[in-house]
């Protein structure tokens, strides 16, 4: 029989966040595969837990997600953590755990701290829906492709950011979103953890007398529908009727559905797109 590949989440700051099923298996398993060993060295000793530890990072994540995988097939149980948090999320956790399931071993996720979902449910901005983005691309061409399509999203947006890039960040997400909502947290569940309510223009102001220190997750707010109607009709306003008409008509709708939805568009009535229609 093979063996269960588990997915630990660890705490993010706080040792006590860590739930007593995870401590049992770190325990139980054969072998814990750690983005840092030294780093987890420290939550393993405190918790004194003696199972063998093998490091498993960015840098190391295909080929030795091969060595593991060979150790899964002959029934070993292996516990993957990463430095703080759930792995596998914006973490090189997802190729073992991508790899596992295209071999058919078995994966448990055993849930637990994750510093987007803390960030979240702290912010006070909407819940139902949101996006989570991680850190933004490092690739200058690739970051602004990601901050112009994050420019219409009306869900709320979770970034993650290192102290030394956040002035930066935030600079861009002002110039690109406008000045939205957002909630600026920091150093989730240790002393110092803030969460600071505030807009983009008021968090760029605040950072340029104060040095960002702690890691650092923003909460921002997703653009409304409101503000999508009005510059969908401020667009649709410097098209003639004809123009616009014409939109519709040539994804094949007939001139009467075309007709209704001009009339949508610009908040009148079909009538009213009639008789403009006979005045051009």
């Amino acid at each position: 029989m093979t063996g269960t590949l588990y997915v630990c989440a660890t705490p993010i700051g706080n040792l006590e966040d860590i739930t007593l099923r995870v401590l049992r298996v770190l325990k139980e398993v054969d072998l814990i595969a750690a983005e840092d060993t030294r780093h987890s060295g420290i939550l393993l000793n405190h918790f004194e837990i003696h199972t063998p530890v093998t490091s498993y990072h960015e840098h190391n994540k295909y080929e030795k997600a091969e060595v593991l995988l060979d150790m899964l097939r002959k029934g070993k149980n292996i516990a993957l953590i990463t430095d703080a948090g759930t792995p596998a999320i914006s973490d090189p956790g997802e190729v073992l755990v991508a790899r596992c399931r295209d071999c058919g071993i078995a994966v448990s996720s055993l849930p637990g701290a994750c510093a987007c979902i803390t960030a979240l449910t702290m912010s006070g901005l909407p819940t139902r829906r949101f996006a989570f983005e991680a850190f933004l691309p490092a690739d200058r061409k690739e970051r602004r492709l990601v901050l112009e399509e994050l420019k219409e999203e009306t869900r709320t947006m979770v970034i993650y950011e290192a102290p030394h890039h956040l002035k930066k960040t935030l600079a861009e997400l002002l110039e690109t979103l406008g000045d939205r909502r957002v909630t600026v947290c920091r150093e989730l569940t240790k002393m110092h953890e803030e969460g600071l309510r505030e807009t983009l223009r008021e968090a760029c102001a605040a950072y340029e007398t104060e040095e960002p220190r702690g890691e650092y997750v923003l909460v921002i707010e997703g653009k409304s529908r409101e503000e999508i109607a009005a510059n969908a009709a401020e667009n649709y306003a410097s098209l003639s009727l004809t123009e616009h008409m014409q939109k519709y008509l040539a994804q094949g709708m007939d001139r009467k559905d075309a007709m209704r939805c001009v009339a949508k568009d610009r908040g009148c009535s079909r009538r009213e797109v009639y008789e403009g229609l006979l005045r051009e």
